[in-house]
This record gives C-alpha cells, structure tokens and sequence, in this order.
C-alpha cells in the first residue's frame, strides 16, 4: 500500500528528474542572454576600499573566534588554577583589545571622517586607513591622535590602501 510520503516523494522527484531533463536537453542559445550585450570576456570584479576594510575585519574577527575557543577549552579543561588564570587574562585583554581598536576607528572617524580598520597586537597599533593618496602629513596627524589617547609611547604604524 502506497502512503502519502511515498506520493510526495515520487512527485518531486519526477518533477527535479524532469527538470534536469529540460535544462540538459535546452539549446545553448536559450541559456544566453538575448540582448545584445552578450561578450565573450569574463566578467570583472573590482576589489573597493570598504571590501578592503570589511576583509580586514573578518579576518581579524575569525582570528580572534579562534583564539577565543582556544582559551575557552582551557578553562572548561582540566587544567591547572594557573593555566586558566592565564586563559582568563588572555580573554581579558583581547576583548579589551577589541574595544580599543573600535575605540580608535571611531576616534579616527570623528576627527578625520575616513573609515579605517586598527588593529592592536602586542601593543603595537596597525592603522589602515581608506584614501586614494599617500599623505605623510595625515599619517602623523593620526599617529598623534591615537598616541594623545595614552600615556606610555605606542609603536603605531598608518597605511593607506585604494
């Protein structure tokens, strides 16, 4: 006896086999595009300053999960008092990090309205910043502002990317 699944099964499967069929059999003319504008160049994409800046983030954003689990284990584990006070620590800081260079990047927004990614990595300051042109003079202008926001020197690097 036929149940009600087996009826949906065997109608959606005929429905996708004949489907595959049609798109199999289908003229190669139909498939492309009829308005005149079809060349036979691949298509082009181009990379643009906030797919630059997103890119930057999403790697640092996956580098940080990934450390983030790592010291997550550490403290679930069966590790020493010690070793957990450490992960702990370490997770500490990086969510301070975190709030840092979201800190920056707003400040840099502020006072310049150019949208930057900062990065902060063993207290070393990494600037990229979204302009067409080099300007040595805008480097400095940030590599001061940031520096203003501490008391102890910071080692702070600006780079522009298009």
């Amino acid at each position: 006896m036929i149940n009600k699944k087996s009826i949906w099964f065997l109608t959606l499967f005929s429905l996708i086999l004949v489907l595959s069929v049609y798109y199999i059999t289908m003229p190669s003319e139909l498939l492309i595009s009829t308005n005149g504008n079809y060349t036979e160049e691949e298509p082009t994409t181009s990379v643009t300053e906030s797919t630059v800046l997103v890119a930057l983030r999403l790697e640092a954003e996956e580098e940080l999960l990934k450390e983030m689990e790592n010291l997550q284990l550490i403290l679930n584990g069966d590790g020493t008092i010690e070793e957990k006070n450490k992960a702990f620590d370490k997770m500490k800081e990086l969510n301070m990090n975190k709030g840092e260079q979201e800190k920056l990047e707003n400040k840099i927004k502020e006072v310049y309205n150019l949208e930057s990614f900062v990065k902060i990595r063993n207290g070393q300051i990494e600037v990229v910043v979204k302009k067409e042109e080099n300007d040595s003079t805008l480097a400095n202008n940030i590599m001061r502002t940031i520096q203003e926001l501490y008391e102890e020197e910071k080692y702070i690097t600006v780079k522009f990317v298009k």
